[in-house]
């Protein structure tokens, strides 16, 4: 089975390199997919660039479907699309009606919510669940810096759509630079709280060009608390057991509003990552923090789900032991493409 290599050599722990789990434990539950590199926008910490170029050797619809297949019965209950940006891959609306029909327990989408007021309403029809959305900035001037040239209002707009057509719940994602968007946070949380939204504030991480920016840029989770402290409970935050590693906070007015912080970079959370990343050209990948995986592509594009479940495996079985690795702090993470594996 072929092995697809970091392009630099994993760190060193003491004389080793960082150690697999001594045991796998149980299969994969939760997969992110990417489904395709391509994306509408070029933010300042996922690209470097509008023009850095896109995989040649993307899965299509029929070798997704064969991925989709093998994924459910290596035991995967918990499938995220991502991109990219999703919604930009002209078949993401039978991609979504396909992997509803396969039963899996959860069924998400992460986007940066330009194309979804056309395509909130046929998502939810043909079967997806809930949405994260990708909104870092409320100001439109800021927003076009950010995204290299995107434009907030149609983001906005999909917001919308998505609540009126029953998307839910809805998730808002916002990477915090300092001296960028850093002032915006409360403007943000009281915005999202209006709409019965769930702001998520993350650290900006030094994967791919967010290293770039952790030394200058980075606010942590715990100053992000204390600027939002008279809008929160004084409680322990809490994350949610299979869902991700955001951790959650209650609003003091409305304890039904919550916002949750992710860390990546003060705090890693590799110790309880429970993720498989399938890359848009079928590369099965245990941690995004490297480029090691397992390419199953071959076996996608000729309808073998049964090779792609040993696959998924032997994938599974390379999963860094995450009491050590510390993930996206690592020396790898710097050289791993985010657009190409969704985050």
């Amino acid at each position: 089975m072929e092995r697809i290599e970091a392009r630099r050599a994993l760190p060193m722990v003491g004389s080793l390199k960082a150690p697999r789990r001594a045991e796998p434990g149980p299969p994969p539950r939760s997969v992110r997919v990417s489904v395709t590199d391509r994306c509408d926008f070029a933010c300042t910490y996922c690209r470097p660039s509008r023009s850095d170029g896109y995989a040649e050797k993307r899965l299509m619809t029929p070798a997704w479907r064969t991925m989709f297949e093998a994924l459910r019965r290596a035991g995967v209950e918990r499938v995220r699309l991502t991109g990219g940006e999703p919604l930009i891959h002209p078949e993401i609306v039978p991609i979504v009606s396909y992997l509803s029909s396969l039963g899996f327990e959860d069924l998400a989408l992460t986007t940066n919510a330009s194309q979804l007021t056309r395509l909130a309403r046929p998502l939810r029809e043909a079967g997806l669940g809930r949405i994260n959305v990708s909104i870092d900035t409320l100001d439109p001037a800021r927003f076009r810096a950010l995204t290299r040239g995107g434009e907030l209002g149609p983001v906005l707009a999909g917001i919308d759509a998505a609540i009126e057509a029953g998307l839910g719940p809805i998730k808002l994602n916002t990477v915090v630079l300092r001296g960028v968007n850093d002032d915006e946070v409360e403007r943000i949380l009281l915005w999202a709280w209006e709409k019965r939204l769930v702001p998520r504030f993350l650290e900006v991480m030094p994967i791919a060009e967010g290293a770039k920016l952790v030394g200058d840029h980075l606010v942590t989770a715990t100053e992000m608390r204390a600027r939002l402290a008279a809008h929160l409970l004084p409680e322990e935050a809490v994350g949610e057991t299979g869902l991700g590693p955001a951790k959650y906070v209650r609003a003091r007015r409305d304890p039904g509003l919550r916002v949750g912080f992710i860390t990546g970079t003060s705090d890693t959370f590799c110790a309880t990552c429970d993720r498989l990343r399938v890359s848009s050209t079928g590369v099965l990948r245990p941690c995004l923090a490297t480029d090691d995986g397992v390419d199953a592509a071959a076996d996608a594009r000729a309808g073998d789900a049964s090779s792609i479940v040993e696959k998924i495996g032997e994938a599974w079985a390379m999963k860094p032991d995450g009491t050590i690795w510390k993930g996206c702090t690592e020396e790898t993470a710097a050289s791993v493409s985010m657009r190409a594996i969704g985050g």
